[in-house]
């Protein structure tokens, strides 16, 4: 018997079929264009995610139109994801690094501001000091780190004359990290050790604090998972009066790359993320693989119960800024940094802002823009003058992933 003939279908579902398949090719064709543009910065390798951790949400400033007019809920969203409005300030260039530094480390000490270790690729890292003079605008007066210090992702404070340093990561690419801690007699440029830490970490928020050496959170031995755990040292003119660390109250949040201040006899913890580039496995030299990280706009205060209390957080989650703050007419100043990642291609983003915390009303406002976005960037404050030097910047005005890693030095004229 013949098979019947099926009967055609009527022309609205013709139509139907057809959108259909145009909106699926659609779809695909987005796909592919989204990975194919998800690189990352060129000191960094590619990313590998291996954690299922969600990222946090995107801070509420997000969600409204952006400089380039796209919000969050189009699919052409600008580069520029996640940069608030901001005055434009007066930068001024001046005298460059003697070399580029990312992830390094600054203490300012009067007109003198001593600059650390960092990478200079991410397959070389630096084991020297220089010192830029806010007088003369000059640098100079470089000199040798001990041999056992770490390179990178460093804890670091100062009483005025000694500088404490402490843990970190020693080596290239994502080697362990060290217990090591040490201390530098600035006018005599001589090096001491300090009694170790019981743990190692990564970029761990540290402070002094009533005669005490504050040391907390960071990242763990792998480099990825965040420490809540908090310790402290008594110290004097460079010199540990215990030798064993106390544990105190553990921070409420943990990870690295966080502000941590003293203002007003008060210790704040400011910003940070949990996650970070880690070790490939089996890998001969360490190589840098990537995993999530959730960047935060937290902030934290030790009070006198030597309880934590939470303050208004920053205006947009912001990391990388561990010594990208100073201190000035009773606000805390914070520059740059990196954000949550772009919510479409993923990227990394910098940021370009410069914050202030009014320490007296604790209200956080956008006080103007960097010449360029740009993460684990140096400040400091002499003058009237605010200057930042070295870190990574962005890809350009439209575009702010990371790049380039840079020794520039600017300033521009800093009205409170």
């Amino acid at each position: 018997m013949a098979r019947p003939a099926a009967k055609a279908l009527p022309p609205k579902h013709l139509v139907a079929l057809a959108v259909v398949a145009i909106l699926g090719l659609f779809l695909v064709a987005d796909y592919l264009w989204a990975s194919s543009r998800s690189a990352a910065p060129s000191i960094w390798p590619s990313r590998v995610d291996i954690s299922t951790r969600p990222t946090a949400s995107p801070p509420p400033s997000a969600n409204k139109q952006t400089k380039g007019n796209a919000s969050t809920g189009s699919m052409d969203i600008s580069a520029t994801f996640a940069d608030l409005r901001a005055p434009e300030l007066q930068w001024e260039q001046m005298a460059e690094a003697p070399v580029p530094r990312l992830d390094g480390a600054a203490i300012q000490i009067k007109n003198l501001l001593f600059v650390f270790a960092g990478y200079g690729t991410i397959n070389y890292v630096h084991s020297h000091v220089d010192i830029y003079n806010f007088s003369d605008n000059t640098w100079g007066g470089k000199f040798d780190m001990p041999k056992e210090m770490a390179h990178s992702h460093l804890g670091m404070v100062t009483d005025g004359r000694y500088i404490y340093v402490v843990t970190g990561q020693y080596g290239p690419q994502c080697r362990g990290p060290t217990a090591r801690n040490f201390v530098l007699d600035t006018e005599r440029k001589e090096w001491h050790d300090l009694p170790p830490l019981p743990v190692p970490r990564y970029a761990p928020a540290t402070q002094l604090w009533r005669g005490r050496l504050h040391v907390m959170g960071g990242s763990k031995e792998d480099r990825h998972e965040p420490g809540v755990e908090h310790w402290s040292l008594a110290v004097k003119d460079g010199k540990a009066l215990e030798q064993e660390w106390r544990s105190e109250i553990p921070i409420p949040r943990g990870g690295p790359h966080r502000a941590c201040v003293v203002a007003n006899d008060k210790l704040l913890v400011i910003g940070g993320q949990e996650g970070d580039f880690m070790a490939k496995p089996g890998s001969p030299i360490f190589k840098c693989v990537r995993r999530s990280e959730m960047v935060y706009s937290d902030v934290y205060m030790l009070d006198d119960e030597m309880k934590w209390k939470e303050l208004p957080p920053m205006p947009k989650p912001d990391s990388h800024i561990e010594f990208a703050w100073t201190n000035v007419n009773n606000s805390i100043i914070i520059a740059g940094g990196t954000t949550e990642k772009h919510p479409i291609n993923k990227r990394m983003t910098l940021v370009g802002e410069v914050f202030r915390f009014n320490l007296e009303t604790l209200e956080w406002s956008v006080i103007g823009r960097l010449p360029f976005r740009i993460k684990t960037t140096l400040v400091g404050y002499w003058d009237g003058w605010l200057y930042f030097t070295s870190g990574q910047r962005d890809k350009g005005p439209s575009n702010p992933s990371p790049k380039k890693v840079v020794g520039c030095m600017w300033r521009t004229k800093l009205h409170l």
